[in-house]
């Protein structure tokens, strides 16, 4: 029996040659592009009856444009780039992968603020350079090496990820508050509390919630004037759920401590942003999802999905 025609807009984050997709592959007809500019998709993807994607916005005009499409497969977690209006009035069925970057996530999280404290990689390079060598003491700080230990971790998302990271840091002995939302109770190694008595009593603020209208800018201004002068303020979720003109005030202008940043509003950004400015930023290229193993996991989870369709499992797990 011949294989559904399918194509995979955007490959290239997902296998940058270090990845295996022939679970892809072995289930599929199918065309993998590393990138697709938005005037390529419709040519690429016309025949096809599934669709894998990443970054790639497919609209309505886009959607109305593809006559053979049954299945878009979302090669991530947020699936904001789909019309999923559109898809579920022409059954098109979406599914997107959740979990399969946790771990990953967390282990980033928690790479970004202990790099933070302790500059490892500020020493390591003064230790290169012969600084060390000619100190007069066998051991020196620029400043106070801060301890995890007895801090307060405040999380504003509480999915698998933002419960993954409250472990860590209850295990690094910190005490964790999660923002209050829907039935949630306190637990053992986390307290419940509202908005304003996280923001006002965290020494480190992470962000895990999906990005949507209650949640964008959700760190403005206001909440940011609320925080300890010497906030962390983590954000590994999605770019707007912060305001980054008010970041960058509060930043520049010592209202908090330091902001350590994987995603942004716009990603590749403007060479000349903003916060790319500041001593006190500091940023990764969105690759806390990114793992060796979250990647293979994610293609593994894939192929479930798209096995799913292909026998018309009535249990497929759809985002709409």
């Amino acid at each position: 029996m011949s294989k559904v025609k399918a194509v995979f807009l955007d490959a290239y984050t997902l296998d940058p040659g270090d990845n295996d997709l022939s679970l892809l592959s072995d289930l599929l007809d199918l065309e993998i592009y590393p990138r697709t500019l938005v005037n390529e998709i419709i040519e690429r993807a016309r025949s096809c009856e599934v669709v894998i994607t990443n970054k790639c916005k497919l609209n309505r005009v886009i959607l109305h444009a593809l006559p053979n499409l049954k299945f878009i497969q979302v090669a991530a977690t947020g699936y904001n780039n789909i019309d999923i209006a559109y898809a579920s009035e022409n059954n098109i069925k979406v599914c997107n992968v959740a979990g399969y970057s946790t771990a990953s996530v967390t282990q980033h999280v928690f790479a970004m603020i202990l790099n933070y404290l302790n500059q490892t990689a500020l020493y390591t390079n003064e230790s290169k350079e012969g600084i060390w060598s000619y100190r007069p003491d066998f051991s020196y700080w620029h400043s106070p090496i801060e301890e995890l230990k007895g801090k307060t971790l405040g999380l504003i998302g509480f999915g698998k990820i933002g419960q993954s990271v409250a472990r860590v840091a209850h295990a690094f002995g910190m005490k964790v508050m999660v923002l209050k939302y829907m039935d949630l109770n306190s637990e053992d190694y986390f307290t419940v509390v509202d908005f304003d008595s996280l923001l006002q009593n965290s020494d480190i603020i992470s962000l895990h919630a999906p990005l949507n209208a209650s949640t964008k800018n959700i760190i403005d201004r206001n909440s940011l004037h609320k925080m300890k002068k010497q906030c962390i303020l983590v954000n590994t979720g999605r770019g707007g759920l912060i305001d980054e003109e008010d970041l960058f005030h509060a930043l520049r202008d010592g209202e908090i401590g330091v902001a350590l940043l994987d995603v942004l509003n716009t990603e590749p950004p403007n060479p000349e942003h903003i916060l790319l400015k500041l001593d006190n930023c500091f940023i990764t290229p969105h690759q806390a999802w990114a793992s060796l193993q979250a990647r293979r996991q994610l293609v593994r989870l894939m192929s479930d999905n798209i096995e799913s369709y292909l026998r018309s499992d009535a249990n497929l797990k759809m985002v709409y």
